[in-house]
């Protein structure tokens, strides 16, 4: 399935691996937008295919208030399928949808200022139902200050959703895109806020399919996303001890990465554990590095898990989403997945990640992208994940 109509309300996705990004653009467009005018578009693409010529085809078939939107990705699903390097395009339309953008541009070092500036499109649209969508640069680390400034704009009634680019996992450079049908930009270091608005209702799943390992630790010092003690010792230290590793680990990159990924740190919330994942690990310092915030005095473990556990918490967040809907028709979701989660369950368990989406939602079409950074939030002012799976679904 991907597309569905319902009463003139239209949602669609499509998706190309064709190697030629103009083509592999129109090949996708064409998939999910089948000669309809879009009120927007989100093109979502790996590295590589992030040239203005991947544009055309998609502006070539927008109309004149058309919104185009997206990002680089570590992967991308949509149209039924999933790749490492293609593109993946989702677009909706008809009556009782209002979408307003706000670009904040070299958000480096004003993070927090940033995400006000994404959130200011929010008073454009004047509909019954609304949400705050954003695309951030997954580079730029302490993402959690984008959220907490969206926050302080949206407030409590609006959920925040979204994800932030990626790059195959290489942390060089990640890309945002935006623009319309007579021209997409294509930035760096950036936030694109997407204000959406329904006449129907929208509703948002998270989950991530992790569990407890082993005893409580306190976080005796921090600072942002750098874990510097744990239980009053050094922190890489402590991680290196409880999973019985040498620190020779350290002299392989890709080895280090591949067991931390399966032993992210889970914090305490009210709601259950928020993850982060362990990046990387200073020999100097004996820090453990994060992307997002880990706060000094905060109760954390260690967090396990299996292959089934993590591709079926990705139909667990498509079910929750729908459950939100309180029954009502659904026409299609947005989906940000974390690119390390791929990682952890291999490329076996992606199509199974993927069926298990589908039958969460049936007969539902959807897309997104695996990213670097998860935003979700429904209640609270917290709102950043990692190693989770964030769904938004439209009525």
């Amino acid at each position: 399935m991907d597309r569905v109509d319902l009463d003139g309300r239209w949602f669609g996705s499509g998706h190309s691996t064709l190697t030629d990004p103009a083509a592999a653009g129109a090949e996708a467009a064409a998939a999910a937008l089948d000669g309809r005018t879009p009120v927007v578009v989100f093109v979502f693409c790996s590295v590589g295919y992030h040239v203005p010529e991947l544009f055309d085809g998609i502006r070539a078939r927008s109309g004149a208030h058309t919104v185009i939107v997206g990002c680089s990705t570590s992967g991308q699903l949509g149209g039924g399928a999933v790749s490492r390097d293609g593109v993946s395009v989702v677009a909706w339309g008809g009556a009782g949808f209002a979408v307003r953008t706000h670009v904040s541009r070299n958000v480096s070092g004003r993070l927090r200022d940033a995400g006000v500036e994404a959130a200011s499109c929010l008073g454009a649209v004047g509909r019954p139902h609304r949400a705050l969508l954003m695309l951030c640069d997954g580079l730029t680390g302490n993402q959690h200050e984008v959220v907490r400034g969206a926050f302080s704009v949206a407030g409590a009634a609006v959920p925040l959703v979204g994800g932030c680019a990626g790059d195959h996992l290489t942390y060089v450079r990640t890309y945002q895109f935006h623009g319309g049908r007579d021209g997409v930009e294509i930035l760096s270091d950036a936030v694109v806020g997407v204000a959406v608005g329904s006449d129907a209702p929208l509703g948002v799943g998270i989950a991530h399919g992790w569990r407890k390992q082993g005893d409580a630790m306190i976080v005796t010092s921090s600072r942002e996303g750098r874990v510097y003690e744990l239980d009053g010792e050094p922190a890489l230290d402590v991680f290196l001890r409880r999973l019985g590793i040498d620190e020779s680990i350290l002299d392989d990159d890709e080895a280090f990465r591949h067991a931390a990924f399966l032993h992210p740190l889970g914090l305490s919330r009210r709601s259950g554990e928020d993850i982060r994942v362990i990046h990387d690990g200073d020999r100097d310092d004996r820090s453990v590095f994060c992307l997002a915030d880990v706060p000094q005095g905060a109760l954390v473990w260690l967090m396990e898990s299996d292959p089934g556990s993590l591709t079926d918490a990705a139909g667990q967040s498509g079910a929750q989403a729908l459950q939100t809907l309180d029954g009502g028709p659904v026409l299609g979701a947005l989906v940000f997945d974390c690119a390390a989660r791929r990682v952890a369950i291999g490329e076996d368990g992606v199509g199974s990640e993927n069926d298990g989406i589908a039958k969460a939602m049936p007969d539902v079409p959807f897309g997104g992208f695996y990213t670097t950074g998860e935003i979700a939030r429904v209640r609270g002012a917290l709102g950043m994940h990692h190693f989770t799976v964030v769904t938004l679904a439209l009525s």
